[in-house]
């Protein structure tokens, strides 16, 4: 059902009519547009062509040449992401962001940075450290993952506890439209979208509302010494839980807390320190207090990769990430814990002290997975939380990406149609299949 009210590019219509891709080329440029392959697809459904404009311009008018054509649209950076919301209603071109690699502008004196949407964030950390600086964000796959594609999917990790999420850090995006012009918040605004938060409205909007083409970060500098990762071994769920709580009470200024759990060993608690090599010191020493009931395993800055390790073979397993309050961590364990149980099945939890958390269940039957995640999905809504399915293994079966959107459902969907009225840009990938 096409919720978003708005026309379905790529339908009925847009397949019978004749399509000129000779204006696609002329825009881009022949070299730069090709057919797309199965690698192309994006969760399951294929595209039929691939665009890689060499700039925003370019970019722009290729946008609002597919709109005016009725083309279904999808941006891709990396492609780090592809699979994570629905799957698009239909989709025949996608616009990469592959040439727009720039790093536009580094305020270094301001702790700014501007970049383009296709730099990767490894590039763009490398060319921060030389002035002792960074993005505090840390997100997946950080080598190939892009700045568009980060913002797109509101992808960020641990550092969030310390320095906020994304929406705190960005400070300004260009965005192309579907009508072909450029909206960018701060400065001159070349189209008029007075009224929108833009940076924090595209942030985590899945390129549903318009394509990031560059955005501005403020940034911090570097620590002065590496950091120290303390680990303890809590003797439950519950326990674990209590040491997140005390830490995140206490007034020690740590750049990570997690909590990791499986099904197969005890539940352990990860922190991290930054600063000067005393500071570091004497904050261990209080934390090793306030973890007195627990026992210390050690210290490694790996256990900060056990987020990005439930991917390992995701393709047999479902990953999620969900929201409780941080005082429930232990609650949705224990929720995940009895689904898993219930149907044989192994899990993983990496749950940070803000309450935001990772989960893997693998299944000998994938459509056991469907169960286990509906049951989830329902216990956490009722204690308001919430579960995101960004990975689905073959043969569990649909289920929507976000579950209930609730009341701000007619609020996003209003968004939409302003933004994008014809559905142009991917249709259906988003919340209450926006």
């Amino acid at each position: 059902m096409d919720q978003a009210g708005a026309s379905s590019p790529g339908g009925t219509a847009a397949a019978t009519a004749e399509v000129s891709w000779e204006q696609l080329h002329a825009l881009i440029g022949a070299n730069y547009v090709r057919p797309a392959g199965p690698a192309d697809a994006v969760m399951g459904v294929a595209s039929q062509t691939v665009a890689e404009p060499a700039d925003e311009m370019q970019l722009a008018a290729a946008l609002r040449w597919a709109n005016e054509a009725d083309i279904a649209v999808a941006p891709r950076g990396g492609g780090t992401k592809l699979g994570w919301g629905n799957a698009p209603r239909v989709l025949r071109l996608i616009l990469s962001t592959k040439r727009l690699n720039r790093i536009v502008e580094h305020a270094w004196a301001d702790l700014t940075v501007v970049a383009e949407a296709g730099v990767t964030f490894g590039k763009l950390q490398s060319a921060l450290a030389q002035h002792g600086q960074r993005l505090a964000v840390d997100p997946l796959w950080p080598e190939n993952a892009t700045i568009g594609g980060i913002l797109s999917t509101n992808d960020s990790g641990a550092l969030r506890l310390r320095f906020g999420g994304l929406r705190d850090l960005v400070i300004g995006v260009t965005l192309a439209l579907p009508d072909g012009t450029l909206a960018k918040s701060g400065g001159k605004v070349v189209k008029n979208v007075a009224g929108y938060d833009l940076p924090k409205l595209v942030t985590g909007a899945l390129g549903t509302l318009g394509v990031i083409t560059r955005a501005a970060f403020r940034l911090h500098p570097l620590p002065p010494a590496e950091g120290r990762t303390l680990t303890f071994r809590a003797g439950s769920v519950s326990d674990a839980n209590r040491l997140i709580v005390e830490l995140q009470g206490s007034p020690l200024a740590h750049t990570g807390l997690q909590a990791r759990a499986r099904h197969d060993v005890q539940p352990e608690v990860d922190v991290r320190f930054d600063g000067t090599p005393a500071g570091i010191e004497a904050q261990c020493t209080t934390a090793r207090k306030l973890a007195a009931f627990a026992v210390e395993t050690g210290e490694s800055a790996q256990v900060w990769n056990a987020r990005q390790e439930l991917w390992t073979l995701a393709d047999t397993a479902a990953v999620a990430k969900f929201s409780v309050l941080p005082s429930r961590i232990a609650a949705a364990c224990e929720t995940v814990r009895r689904a898993a149980e219930k149907g044989g099945m192994k899990w993983k939890i990496v749950a940070q002290g803000t309450g935001l958390g990772w989960v893997r269940l693998e299944a000998a039957q994938p459509a056991d997975i469907r169960e286990a995640l509906v049951s989830v999905r329902a216990e956490f809504e009722r204690g308001a939380g919430s579960l995101f399915i960004a990975n689905r293994p073959a043969g569990s079966g649909a289920i929507e990406a976000w579950g209930s959107p609730g009341d701000a459902y007619p609020v996003m969907l209003r968004v939409k149609q302003q933004f994008d009225p014809r559905g142009t840009l991917n249709p259906g990938r988003f919340v209450g299949g926006i």
